[in-house]
């Protein structure tokens, strides 16, 4: 083996290192920073006492960590991993808050862009009417909605998807009680997170066209 052969050899080496490091590809989640399974007990907020999730029974990878993160997405911009079942909200400095969600049932999922037009705390919930179809025993809901509470589906927090054109696509982001439905296709093709972690989203994201959604299917 010739010293220019060698020369050769460790330059390839270098190369393709260097075209492992300097990949572009977008969307990609690395090494957790910070993880807070500790965040899971019961909390008191607005005269409700949410309940503690036993989270030694949601596996790790669902629980809110701090996760390396590369895209090309701005800071705030709040991402869907439907597949992984992972909603990312973009931190500066190639990070981002990962939160372990629930996604639609087949032929209930959706993918696209939005924005957060707005949110709310305890939310009322109405079901549309492609719902009350399917279940009339929530027409009673139909008017006036469900009132907040514990039981109401959209959990402590909901945040509001609209589209380009201003027109509300009916999917939220939200709380549920359902622990055990985080990281399974369980929803009417809403995204769900339990209720500590929607009250963290709820207030790191300030609503308006700046605060966009990229769910990917």
């Amino acid at each position: 083996m010739t010293p220019r052969f060698l020369l050769t050899l460790v330059g390839m080496i270098a190369a393709l290192a260097l075209a492992g490091c300097s990949s572009s590809q977008d969307g990609v989640s690395g090494t957790t920073t910070q993880i807070f399974t500790s965040e899971y007990g019961s909390v008191k907020d607005a005269g409700y006492r949410i309940p503690a999730v036993p989270i030694s029974k949601v596996k790790d990878r669902y629980h809110r960590q701090i996760v390396s993160y590369r895209t090309l997405e701005k800071p705030g911009t709040i991402i869907v991993d439907t597949p992984n079942r992972y909603l990312y909200f973009v931190l500066p400095g190639r990070k981002a808050v990962r939160y372990g969600i629930g996604v639609g049932k087949a032929g209930f999922a959706w993918e696209g862009e939005a924005y957060i037009a707005w949110k709310q705390a305890w939310p009322k919930w109405t079901p549309p009417k492609e719902m009350i179809e399917r279940k009339p025993e929530l027409a009673r809901y139909g008017k006036d909605g469900m009132k907040p509470g514990l039981s109401n589906p959209l959990g402590a927090r909901a945040l509001y998807l609209f589209n380009e054109d201003g027109e509300d696509t009916l999917f939220r982001l939200h709380g549920t009680p359902e622990w055990n439905s985080i990281g399974t296709a369980a929803s009417s093709g809403c995204i769900r997170l339990m209720n500590q972690d929607i009250i963290d989203l709820y207030d790191r994201v300030r609503p308006g066209r700046g605060a966009k959604v990229v769910v990917k299917q």
